[in-house]
């Protein structure tokens, strides 16, 4: 499982250094309406509602939004109709690419993002090319700095996550999709310092990218994450730390 980190710690570095935060306030917005659309406005019922409010609230999204998000989703104001769309592709050596989107016009954006997987050497498959390769878990980085691996061990058994692993400055504890929000509610309980976290697709085996192809499939990789109606973009690539940096 370990190799997920790379691609989604780079998303949670950029959404957090660069001029990709209202895009990021956006995207949790749209989610916030289609959670409850599908669910209805309450959260203690609508566990999607729950993870998206956790989200906007990590990401100080205001209040007066969220409210805005959830009526515009329960009907009690006018709004966009969103559909959900899953999109499946192949990246540069072989990379498999899963996008979950949110359009008000699938066409357009159907058009959209095999444009995109086009221009950076990629391509658009069939559904279910290669969404069989990833499974829904909660996902959780942890910096090691103020933690030593036998607490975070001690941590892992008390909350009773699936798996965790030591990685490259930093832990991460994985968890059922069920459990995700009661586990970050724990640890915020016990003021651990996330440094990301995400209710995710984890690929189920990973790639390793050739040195020469990695700028190729990073390119495809934003471009995607960057398209307006792209909530989420995951890949089964491994990159190498020292060839990244």
């Amino acid at each position: 499982m370990s190799g997920h980190s790379k691609w989604s710690t780079i998303k949670h570095k950029k959404a957090a250094t660069d001029a990709r935060r209202g895009k990021l306030f956006s995207k949790i917005l749209k989610e916030i309406t289609v959670a409850a659309r599908m669910g209805g406005g309450d959260p203690k019922g609508n566990p999607r509602l729950r993870t998206a409010l956790l989200e906007a609230r990590s990401n100080s999204v205001p209040g007066d939004n969220i409210d805005r998000a959830i009526k515009k989703g329960t009907g009690e104001l006018e709004g966009e109709t969103y559909e959900e769309v899953i999109y499946e592709g192949y990246g540069t050596g072989g990379v498999a690419v899963l996008v979950e989107a949110a359009t008000d016009n699938r066409n357009r954006t159907t058009a959209e993002v095999r444009h995109l997987f086009t221009r950076h050497g990629g391509s658009l498959a069939e559904a279910g090319s290669v969404a069989w390769m990833f499974k829904r878990r909660g996902w959780f980085s942890v910096d090691q700095e103020g933690m030593t691996e036998e607490q975070l061990m001690e941590l892992a058994l008390e909350l009773g996550v699936d798996d965790f692993s030591a990685e490259d400055g930093h832990y991460e504890l994985y968890t059922a999709p069920e459990d995700f929000n009661t586990v970050q509610e724990a640890l915020e309980a016990r003021q651990v310092v996330l440094a990301a976290k995400e209710l995710a697709m984890i690929p189920q085996t990973t790639i390793e990218v050739p040195a020469d192809r990695i700028n190729q499939v990073l390119r495809l990789l934003e471009a995607l994450d960057d398209h307006e109606d792209v909530q989420k973009v995951w890949a089964n690539v491994d990159i190498d730390e020292s060839v990244l940096a």
